[in-house]
């Protein structure tokens, strides 16, 4: 039995990996990002291990997300699974920050480096993310005009990269990538083609499951099938200069604390 943090779980795809979850005897705890999502759950909270508050769009919320979750216990595993689309403006976060990349990639990023460190990480991405090579020189849109469909590309690039620069960074953690498809959540809509259950089984699997396939590290899934992501994300040094701007930006460092090295 593991214990699994998950965000963006009060509806949608991370909700129905939670009850994925919990079905097969794991512990979930989740994330919402108000106190009004968190009571809308329902009873369906009651059965879970925690529930932790915060806007994945401030970092200061960010970092008391990591507080409560690392007070519930040491997770076995992760699925950064929150994730928005922001048509209108980059709009701004408390820190200045482009609401999409701080969601998208901003928030994993600290979660990761401020969590105690689990045994696997799964970051959701997109088959849009092949969309979104060439943009460190402009990662947070302060002189681009705005552009909602390459913003989100782009933050979904940033997490397949993250998640294999773990994979080679710390060889005891599985960490991995996932695109659930073009599913029936909010964003996607109801005339999408992945019913929600398919959209959610790649991460809970990797999660969980203790069979060898799942056993690995450093791979782009898409309905239970690796696939290959953009050039960008396999590329050591667009990695490494990623994970240098994310801690530019976030003021967090790969080398914080929970026994990271």
């Amino acid at each position: 039995m593991a214990i699994v943090f998950i965000t963006g779980c009060t509806d949608g795809l991370g909700r129905v990996a939670a009850q994925s979850l919990l079905d097969d005897g794991h512990k979930v705890v989740l994330h919402a990002r108000s106190a009004e999502r968190a009571a809308a759950v329902g009873a369906f909270g009651k059965r879970c291990s925690g529930i932790v508050l915060g806007d994945l769009g401030s970092a200061a919320a960010v970092g008391s997300i990591a507080e409560q979750v690392n007070a519930i216990g040491h997770m076995d595993a992760v699925i950064h699974n929150a994730g928005i689309y922001t048509e209108s403006s980059r709009g701004s976060t408390p820190e200045g920050h482009a609401k999409t990349l701080a969601v998208n990639a901003l928030a994993p990023y600290m979660l990761t480096m401020l969590i105690k460190r689990p045994r696997r990480l799964i970051y959701l991405s997109s088959g849009l993310h092949r969309g979104g090579e060439g943009s460190l020189s402009d990662l947070d849109w302060t002189r681009r005009p705005w552009d909602p469909a390459r913003a989100y590309a782009e933050s979904k690039l940033h997490v397949v990269a993250l998640a294999f620069a773990l994979a080679r960074r710390w060889p005891d953690v599985l960490s991995n990538a996932v695109d659930p498809g073009w599913a029936r959540t909010k964003m996607g809509g109801p005339g999408a083609p992945v019913d929600l259950d398919t959209g959610q089984r790649t991460q809970s699997w990797l999660a969980v499951s203790d069979e060898p396939a799942a056993l690995v590290s450093g791979h782009y899934w898409h309905h239970l099938r690796q696939e290959q992501p953009a050039g960008e994300a396999s590329d050591r040094e667009f990695q490494d200069r990623l994970i240098f701007k994310l801690g530019e930006l976030t003021g967090v460092t790969i080398s914080d604390p929970c026994g990271r090295a």
